[in-house]
């Protein structure tokens, strides 16, 4: 693969790994180390943010661990990276994977091939989000931009989630 290359997941594709609370890999399927290029050692017990873009902002993982907080399952649209510098966009589903006590056992993830009219769409506010985090201090950026994109979803007039369910709604 050529670096900064984009690999399009097909419709079948299923992407699977599972992480311990602190978010290191503990499973990862076959077809996600194909994507992304790693092999099993390379993965297993590392953090799952190894394959986290720089195009990603902060502030979505923000929303992302707030949610999971909450033991509330997260979808989204996230922009991962290759082993080689290349990236995939994915349709993220990430559940706490929660013991018969409800004591966490990790977190559960499932990504399949994104809608990309919403990946366009969710581009351009990635931008913005990325625009207002490099204005603010470290420590200040992932809430700066979680906030817009908490703003974001009210002006359009519904809920996290039901926004997702528009995206995914979009023609390509």
């Amino acid at each position: 693969m050529d670096r900064g290359r984009e690999v399009k997941l097909s419709e079948s594709d299923i992407i699977v790994s599972k992480t311990d609370p602190k978010g290191r890999i503990t499973y990862a399927n076959r077809r996600f180390m194909q994507i992304a290029g790693y092999a099993e050692p390379e993965l297993l017990g590392k953090p799952h943010n190894l394959i986290r873009h720089k195009d990603m902002p902060r502030g979505v993982f923000r929303l992302l661990w707030y949610t999971l907080q909450q033991k509330q399952e997260f979808f989204g649209y996230v922009k991962n990276l290759t082993s080689d510098g290349g990236f995939y966009w994915v349709f993220a589903n990430i559940t706490p994977d929660l013991r018969a006590d409800s004591s966490l056992a990790g977190y559960f993830s499932v990504r399949r091939r994104p809608n990309y009219a919403a990946v366009k769409q969710v581009s351009e506010w990635y931008k913005k989000m990325l625009e207002i985090e490099s204005k603010e201090s470290a420590s200040r950026a992932p809430e700066a931009s979680y906030l817009w994109l908490k703003e974001k979803i009210v002006q359009q007039g519904c809920s996290y989630n039901d926004l997702l369910t528009r995206l995914e709604a979009l023609e390509e």
